[in-house]
């Protein structure tokens, strides 16, 4: 049967919309890639510091590891470096006493707000007196995507086992106000105290609260 000039242009049509469609949704399943879930594998992923180093979470087997997720111009993020009480530096400068990992990670696209130069973030750290292991440069999003990162800061802990025990805020009264940081409950420092008290994390999650990250 020959096809009229009608019908082929309708079935291009239908076939342009099928294709459509079918992108539409590989772009909402990649969208919506289901963040890691507490008590599973933490996600593997490699990110260049601001030293210009790569590193993997795996080559951290056998430690704990913090990753923070953060951005310099997020008022809950200045809340937690504000000196003093410089909360989020004490809580680095702990953890690298106890041997355990912190890892910062900055997922601002370039051109938004908390996107840095490698030599920003080095001088950032310098002159907050911050003591991470390591600022991770994520400015694809990609890590960020990973873990489901959502504010800033968002903190996940993973074992040296590697096994994800800790997502979401850094403590329990969702303000940007230093006063309030003595009265809020810590999580990433009680989760801490249960790993180390060989117990199960008490509270594995909490909603994470600050600025959006920037993708």
């Amino acid at each position: 049967m020959i096809l009229s000039r009608r019908h082929l242009s309708l079935a291009a049509g239908m076939a342009a919309a099928v294709a459509l469609t079918a992108g539409a949704l590989i772009a909402s399943t990649a969208e919506a890639a289901p963040a890691p879930e507490v008590g599973a594998a933490a996600p593997e992923f490699t990110g260049t510091t601001s030293f210009g180093e790569t590193v993997s979470l795996s080559d951290f087997e056998g430690k704990t590891v913090i990753l923070e997720w953060t951005n310099d111009g997020c008022p809950f993020v200045k809340k937690h470096y504000a000196a003093p009480p410089s909360n989020m530096q004490s809580l680095q400068k702990s953890a690298s006493a106890d041997d355990i990992v912190w890892l910062s990670v900055i997922s601002s696209r370039p051109g938004s707000q908390g996107h840095v130069s490698p030599e920003a973030a080095n001088q950032l750290t310098t002159s907050r007196s911050a003591a991470p292991a390591h600022v991770i440069l994520d400015e694809s999003g990609e890590i960020g995507r990973l873990y489901g990162a959502k504010t800033t800061p968002h903190m996940f802990i993973v074992t040296p086992e590697g096994e994800l025990v800790y997502d979401g805020a850094i403590d329990s009264i969702p303000s940007a106000r230093v006063e309030d940081i003595p009265k809020a409950d810590n999580y990433v420092t009680a989760a801490l105290d249960d790993l180390e008290a060989g117990n199960p994390v008490a509270t594995p999650s909490s909603k994470p609260y600050g600025c959006a990250v920037k993708y």
